[in-house]
Formats: C-alpha cells, structure tokens, sequence
C-alpha cells in the first residue's frame, strides 16, 4: 500500500509514547472493570468502527465572502485521495472516501479505482451536484433542478444523477446521495406542492436506475442557498418522500441542515424505528449549517445521537445499518488536521455510548427516574477514552498520537513543493 507518511517515522513516535499509554490504557481498564466493561472488548468495536471522508472535505472550504486557499492544498481527485490516505494512515477509522461529481468526475473510473486500491481506499456514497451550473451546462439550475419548471431542466439533472450512478457502480459504490438547493426566495415564487411533485417525479426516475444493491439516501436542508423556502426542508419531507420512493430510499441526517435547538437525537431514533435512516454527515454548529469540526462546539449532542444509535445495535434493530461521513468546511484550520480530529472525536461519542450501561437506563426510564436516567449518560459521556482511542489505532497500525505524526512528517510542506498555488480567491463554498 502506497502512503504520504513514511511508516518508520509512525512507528518511532509511536515507541516514545507507548509505555505512557500502556499505563493510561491499564488505569482506564481497571476503572471499566469495575463497571462490568471489559475494555478490550470495546476498543476492538472502536477498531472496527468506520466514517467515511468527503474527498471535497481535503480542500480549503470558504464562505459566500471568500476562501482563502491553504498551502500545498489537492487540485484533482487523485490529489485529494492521496489527503484521504495520510487520514487513514493515521486515524485508521476512515477507510472510504466519498467523491462529488462532477467534480471527481474522470475519463476512465477504472483508473481511478485502481488508484485509490493502492492506497488502501474504497468508495463510500457517490455524491450528485445540481445545485451549480457548470461550464459550457446547457441550461441553468438558477430556478431548480429536478423541480425546475421547465421539464428540460429537469431531464438534465435526472441524467446526471443517473450517470453518478454508473460512475459509482465502476467505483464500488452502493449509494447515492441526492441533495437538492431547489427552493424559493420570495413567498409566492414558487408553489409549493407542485414543486414537491416535480422533486418526486424527478426522483422516481432516477430512483427506477438504481442497481438492486444500491441505496439512495435523500438529504434535507432547512435553508441556503435558497432562504425563504427548501423543497426538502425538514426531516419530515425527507422521510415522507423516501416513503413514497421505495425501500431503497432512505433518509439522510446532516447534523447542521436543521432549525436551532432541533432535538436531532429523537429525529434519529423515529428515523431507526422507521427504518428510514440512511446514515449522517457529521460536523457541528453554533449558527446554522456551519459546517464546523465535529465535536468543536457540542460534543454532548454528538454523544446523544450516537446513544441512540448503539441503543439501535445494542437491541438488534432490524435494518439498522447507517453509514457515517464527516461533512466540514475547513477555512481557517488544515483540512487534513481537521478531519483527522473529527473523525476521532466522532469514534469517541461512538466509544462513550458504547459504555452506557443500557439495562439500568432502561430500568430508570421505566420508573420514571428521570435524575438517575439522565446521570447514567453523564457518567459515559465524562469517560475519557482517549487511552482506549489511541490504543485502537496502535493496534490497527495508525498513529497514538496522529497530529504529531502528521506534523513532524512535514507532509503539508513536501505536497506544497508538489501542488503550487493556483492563487485564485474565490467566494463559495467548495
């Protein structure tokens, strides 16, 4: 397997903290012990457990103001995996990579294919993008895509939802993730349930072109880029067309797509009991969809989503099977450091809920016990488990302390010599 960050370097660093971790891994297994919790039984889920990088999620993100580019920052798709790969390398939880086409889009995805098989990589949900334009497009997605008014507009979009399909098929891929910007900025610019209809049209088309082993997962927004009114606003729609599309339609969760103080945690448990869930894009919030690292600003939160997802695994939920992606814009920060970060903080919320002793919560929900319920996640969620994490990725091969790693390797200097600056500032989101 071929890899930005030479392995020798990994292992050394890893020798100067192992002993340190060895005691802090002891000391927490002793505490779990008295819980009942054998601690290598959790860090082999922790091992075993996966989220996915976007490969958009490697480049500089921005505002509707501006971006300013990073260093050394992926100016193609084999670019980008090789970011995914140092990821990986170091984190060991994020084994596929989630491409956005066009923008990935290459002449011959068996290539492609082939290269991120050298790296260690597969393909995780194909991502479709109909909310640009993009060069020398015949018609505009200004007014709507697969609700446009104008039923041309609306075959084109279809069609390129279909062709991410055939790409994600040569890749690998056994999703496809649909998101639509298509809404209204005045009242009474667009009627409402027509626009819904064309959306459900639209999307039983391409839903009929989904290979018997695929899954679409449908994605909502509350806002932006359209800000009065979103076709798919809400989980409610989203679930309610997923519905009408078939079994294969699921309902996706983007942890910034809601209105503030959403109780996300109990939209996950009815989209389980449903099953309707399709799986996450994770990453945190303080306005809106800020599209911030994941556990930066409520990792509380993270933990309670992820409650209610091992609360799914722990009683064997027929159909529960999500699949989990980070979903970030990184503009002031490394896109790499980001992610590596997010994705272990993710595995932590994940670790955390693991611990939560399921049979005594029960018990305290059905006394009524509201205090003794409430405390009972508490003491999971204040469980450090960085031990547990780290000694996860020392057992898998990756890095105890990935950062350093990642740092001392001087990566982000030697792909900068490589990848020199377009030095274009451009607005928007990337």
């Amino acid at each position: 397997m071929t890899t930005g960050i030479d392995n020798q370097l990994v292992e050394e660093l890893n020798q100067r903290e192992l002993s340190s971790l060895t005691r802090d891994y002891d000391n927490l297994g002793e505490q779990l012990d008295r819980r009942g919790i054998a601690i290598d039984d959790i860090t082999k889920k922790a091992q075993a457990f996966a989220v996915a990088v976007p490969t958009w999620g490697v480049g500089t993100g921005g505002t509707r103001f501006a971006r300013f580019p990073n260093r050394g920052e992926p100016r193609n798709i084999y670019e980008k995996l090789d970011d995914c790969s140092v990821i990986q390398q170091l984190v060991r939880c994020t084994p596929k990579v989630s491409p956005h086409f066009p923008w990935d889009k290459v002449s011959d995805p068996s290539v492609l294919k082939e290269y991120a098989d050298a790296r260690g990589l597969g393909f995780d949900a194909v991502n479709s993008n109909t909310f640009q334009d993009q060069p020398s497009q015949a018609l505009s997605y200004k007014y709507g895509s697969l609700t446009h008014t104008d039923q041309s507009t609306r075959e084109l979009a279809i069609a390129h939802n279909i062709e991410c399909i055939e790409l994600g098929r040569a890749l690998g891929s056994q999703a496809l993730t649909v998101w639509v910007g298509d809404g209204s900025n005045f009242p009474g610019q667009q009627h409402f349930q027509h626009s819904l209809e064309r959306y459900l049209d639209s999307m039983r088309q391409i839903y009929s072109a989904l290979p018997d082993d695929w899954m679409m997962f449908i994605e909502h927004k509350m806002f932006e880029p359209a800000f009065y009114s979103t076709v798919i606003q809400d989980w409610g729609t989203n679930v309610l067309c997923a519905m009408e599309l078939g079994d294969k339609a699921r309902s996706l969760v983007d942890l910034g797509h809601h209105a503030p103080n959403v109780n996300i945690e109990m939209i996950v448990s009815r989209l389980i009991q449903f099953k309707k869930l399709a799986g996450f894009h994770f990453n945190d919030s303080k306005y809106g969809d800020d599209d911030l690292d994941s556990g930066s600003i409520n990792p509380y939160q993270l933990f309670l989503v992820f409650n209610e997802l091992v609360d799914a695994e722990y009683r064997a939920e027929s159909g529960f099977n999500p699949a989990y992606m980070l979903d970030q814009s990184h503009n002031v920060t490394d896109p790499v450091e980001s992610l590596m970060n997010s994705a272990i903080e993710v595995q932590r919320a994940y670790v955390q809920a693991l611990l939560v002793d399921r049979e005594a919560l029960y018990a305290y929900q059905e006394n009524n016990d509201a205090l003794m319920a409430s405390n009972t996640l508490k003491g999971a969620y204040q469980t450090d488990v960085s031990a547990l994490l780290a000694m996860a990725r020392y057992r898998s091969s990756g890095a105890i302390s990935p950062l350093n790693v990642f740092r001392e390797s001087g990566y982000r200097e030697k792909v900068a010599d490589k990848r020199p600056s377009t030095g274009q500032s451009g607005s928007g989101i990337v």
